[in-house]
């Protein structure tokens, strides 16, 4: 039989001198980095990304008043409705972002 531990951050704190360290590599401007060591990315390694399937935006409950003709246009497709909402509704931000930018 398998004994399972769980440990968290507050279990083993931070030593001193580790939080000065810290907070001296904190205090430093982002110009000071080097990343001479990572190489550049391709256009190629952008082609087949895909978003993490694990993602899952925040969601936020409310209230909207809409048309009766446009939710039952929204229902008739069956289970699933408010998402085809979002989709749509995430598909003209994402639109008129790329236009503003």
């Amino acid at each position: 039989m398998s004994k399972l531990v769980y440990k968290t951050l507050s279990d083993s704190p931070i030593a001193p001198a580790r939080k000065r360290k810290l907070a001296r590599l904190a205090a430093r401007p982002d110009a000071e980095i080097d990343f001479s060591d990572i190489p550049p990315l391709k256009q190629s390694f952008w082609e087949n990304a895909v978003r993490n399937p694990f993602y899952r935006p925040l969601k936020q409950q409310l209230t909207v008043r809409l048309d009766a003709d446009v939710v039952a246009w929204l229902r008739q497709h069956g289970k699933g409705y408010q998402t085809r909402l979002n989709r749509m509704l995430r598909d003209a931000m994402l639109k008129n972002i790329g236009k503003s930018a």
